[in-house]
């Protein structure tokens, strides 16, 4: 067979770097000790599978499915929820927070009060009897262009190298053992899993280790693992009957995959479906699957290509753990570091949320994208969808990554599905819900049980903001009209039941503004203790504006008579206030904060990701925004990297540059674990931050939710020179710019749709488009348009 370019590269370059001259600062992460644990793995993913790579001498290989949850559906509707939800109204209505929230919390919650966890599939262990002390010349690294990693190390004048790739289309994670000395490769193949093995099966005769997984024990639903071992002139036996052990190799080739009831239903079916799977693996070949993989993770991740500039020293060909300290200390030192977290980042994205086939069974990246080696992981790792579920694909748009977010559309299907159950048993309304957790079934019955986030019951309108965005970026009038307008339909007939007059508006409850408490004051029960539920809090307002504003916008592309009471009820939602300080108010009333610094942004959703705060539309509002933010940003909202992420977006939306790339700069100073995952505290990985640095970084260099496409909107002197090329603007609207000195050079916008192309470059500079001095231009579909500066 012959072998592609990019394949002889990776066969190449793993046995001939030194000191990193050879890795990419924007691309490539590396280093040159093993890693210990799962912050210190590297992550590679087919969208299915994803693998978290140690890289030891005995090798452990982190690896989940991304269906392997703690447990099938439960309905969870508590059955006195109907009753007592008009009683919680009116407490509330009358001013009596404390016995509403008491009721709530009593009734509204659900039972079991949790939905299903993601769980861990396996580790794949391989032993080598090398010892690490005893190895030299050792590096690990992961290129995040072609989406595999790899290491190289000496042991005994022997040259051992691993290659790891997730194989895309194929589902599977495939690996390359080589030894530089013939016959030189002895290692042992185990799979492993803490819980619920019914056996496990290794046949030295085909190669092959078989595990199943289930019963009451399992604590997850039932699935079945294979690994195929492929040997070129080494011997394969098993002295255990569980285990596979090659001795003598030179080439060892490693096929793994895993298949769930989730996705097949019966037992039959998911083992099937494992064997042929590995049997096509082993049929197409390690080179084949690496050279299929490579080149779509490369298409893909090239789609953009972001350069800030080269930094004045080596730093960023240090190793990465190198980096990341130096960067710690002085963020300006490495230019190129900034890349590489805006790379890695979409890397993730590609490896934990791909189109994976399958009709409806399309499963996003979660809290923890599709890494986890805990059975009972932080927050479950489920879908919190107050934010952090829609963090993770703020970039798939603007990055060019549209085509991962099918996942994402198959789980608002599922909960669409269970949300009318939860709309007719909670609240006796029609249409669909959500609250503010759900799960790989789309469980859409309220979580936990807290005042600060159980009876939130606004997601689906957050969640849809994302369907119609895909619409302004693409112009699917095919998605608009079947996948998006029945959900649109369903969600707005659950708000026309759901909320009620009150103090002369329209108005929801009871709800908290996610997850953040107020303190009750003298005439409203329990004076100086925390609040969190109440009625209309500025967020609903602002998820009910955007659902009913996309509801008119689709019927109209759609050319659908719309319901006309739509129109009324937007008009009739409590508009914006300002607040004591000068700030956007959370709550109906100006409430006093119990944690001035608290870490949601809630009533700054129409600041980002919502369109209706703007410097340039409403200097009152923005103002507002920015004191909003200035309190906020106190000191105690850096606990987590996403609220970092929120907060640089914002800046970048209030045109503030500067700021903005400081938060960003923060982000990374504060919250990296060792292989480049970000960590909500201490070690407790959270993947939203990483994704959200990508969505808040873009926003600085392009905007275009105000109708018109902005280019370098929020110039930042950390960031003097530099160019983009690739991004996507709504309107269907490729961009690629450069600016040097801090200032704006020139842009081609390439027209995929047609249509009216407005622009605004910087802070209102004059413009040509194709050397002519004119505002906007009516584009053909196809066609390139420069854009230069005046004079």
């Amino acid at each position: 067979m012959q072998l592609s370019v990019a394949w002889i590269l990776l066969q190449i370059v793993p046995l001939t770097l030194s000191l990193g001259t050879d890795y990419s600062g924007s691309h490539s992460l590396w280093y040159t000790t093993p890693g210990t644990g799962f912050t210190s793995g590297l992550a590679i993913g087919n969208g299915r599978i994803g693998a978290l790579v140690l890289g030891s001498a005995p090798e452990r290989i982190i690896l989940n499915e991304a269906s392997v949850w703690s447990g099938p559906y439960q309905n969870r509707v508590n059955p006195g929820a109907r009753d007592a939800y008009p009683e919680v109204i009116d407490l509330l209505k009358s001013g009596q927070i404390t016995a509403g929230s008491d009721l709530a919390l009593q009734n509204l919650t659900a039972t079991p009060t949790t939905n299903r966890a993601f769980s861990v599939t396996n580790d794949m262990k391989l032993d080598f009897g090398h010892s690490i002390n005893q190895t030299s010349n050792y590096e690990r690294w992961l290129d995040t262009l072609n989406g595999c990693t790899g290491l190289n190390y000496n042991y005994q004048n022997v040259t051992y190298n691993r290659e790891v790739v997730a194989a895309f289309p194929s589902g599977v994670i495939a690996m390359r053992l080589n030894a530089s000395v013939k016959a030189s490769i002895n290692v042992t193949i185990s799979l492993h899993r803490a819980y619920g093995v019914l056996r496990t099966v290794a046949s030295p005769t085909n190669g092959m280790i078989f595990q199943d997984i289930g019963g009451s024990d399992a604590r997850s639903i039932a699935f079945s693992s294979g690994v195929r071992v492929i040997s070129d002139i080494g011997k394969i036996t098993s002295g255990d009957g569980q285990s596979l052990t090659v001795t003598g190799a030179t080439t060892v080739d490693i096929f793994y995959d895993t298949e769930t009831e989730f996705q097949w239903g019966t037992e039959d079916r998911y083992e099937t479906s494992v064997r042929d799977k590995l049997n096509d693996a082993v049929s197409t070949g390690f080179e084949g699957l690496m050279s299929q993989s490579t080149r779509r993770h490369q298409s893909m991740m090239s789609r953009v290509n972001l350069d800030l500039g080269i930094s004045n020293s080596s730093t960023a060909l240090l190793p990465t753990d190198q980096r990341i300290a130096n960067y710690e200390a002085d963020p300006n030192s490495d230019k190129e570091f900034m890349v590489l977290m805006y790379n890695f980042g979409r890397h993730l994205l590609i490896s934990s949320s791909s189109d994976t086939g399958g009709a409806g069974l399309g499963v996003p990246a979660n809290l923890q994208g599709i890494w986890n080696d805990n059975y009972s992981p932080p927050w479950g790792s489920k879908y919190t969808v107050n934010i952090n579920l829609q963090m993770n694909y703020w970039l798939a748009e603007t990055t060019n990554l549209g085509d991962t977010l099918r996942p994402l559309w198959d789980l608002m299907n599922r909960s669409h599905q269970r949300g009318r159950d939860v709309a007719k048993q909670m609240y006796g309304c029609p249409g669909y819900v959500s609250h503010h957790n759900l799960d790989l079934w789309g469980d859409s019955a309220p979580h936990d049980n807290g005042t600060e986030y159980t009876t939130w019951a606004m997601s689906t309108p957050w969640l849809l903001n994302h369907m119609v965005e895909h619409y302004r970026f693409t112009g699917d009038k095919a998605f608009l009209r079947n996948q998006v307008w029945p959900l649109l339909v369903d969600s707005v007939a659950f708000y026309e039941c759901y909320t009620f007059d009150f103090e002369g508006y329209l108005s929801s409850g009871p709800s908290p503004s996610p997850e953040n408490d107020y303190m009750i004051p003298d005439n409203m029960s329990k004076s100086g203790s925390k609040g969190s539920i109440d009625v209309s809090p500025t967020m609903d307002n602002s998820l009910l504006y955007a659902l009913f504003s996309s509801y008119m916008e689709a019927a109209s592309a759609l050319n659908i008579s719309a319901d006309e009471g739509v129109s009324t009820m937007r008009s009739r939602l409590r508009d914006f206030q300002i607040g004591q300080y000068g700030q956007i108010q959370e709550w109906r009333n100006d409430y006093a904060e119990a944690e001035q610094g608290h870490r949601h942004l809630s009533n700054l959703w129409d600041l980002f990701p919502g369109p209706r705060i703007s410097p340039l539309t409403n200097r009152t509002l923005s103002d507002a925004a920015r004191i909003s933010l200035d309190r906020r940003n106190n000191g105690t909202s850096t606990r987590t990297g996403w609220s970092r992420a929120w907060m640089t977006a914002c800046l970048a939306r209030l045109l503030d540059g500067e700021a903005a790339i400081n938060e960003a700069q923060a982000l990374l100073q504060n919250h990296l674990l060792p292989n480049l995952f970000t960590r909500i505290s201490g070690e407790t990985f959270q993947i939203d931050s990483n994704f959200g640095y990508v969505a808040a970084l873009t926003e600085t260099l392009l905007q275009s939710h105000l109708g018109f496409v902005h280019l370098f909107p929020a110039p930042a002197p950390q960031i003097q020179t530099g160019s983009v090329n690739g991004l996507v603007a709504r309107g269907g609207f490729q961009v690629s710019l450069s600016w040097k000195d801090g200032k704006f050079v020139h842009a081609e916008i390439e027209s995929r749709l047609g249509g009216r192309l407005a622009i605004r470059v910087a802070d209102g500079l004059a413009f040509k488009i194709d050397g002519e001095a004119i505002e906007y231009v009516e584009t053909s579909a196809g066609r390139t348009y420069w854009i230069t500066l005046q004079g």
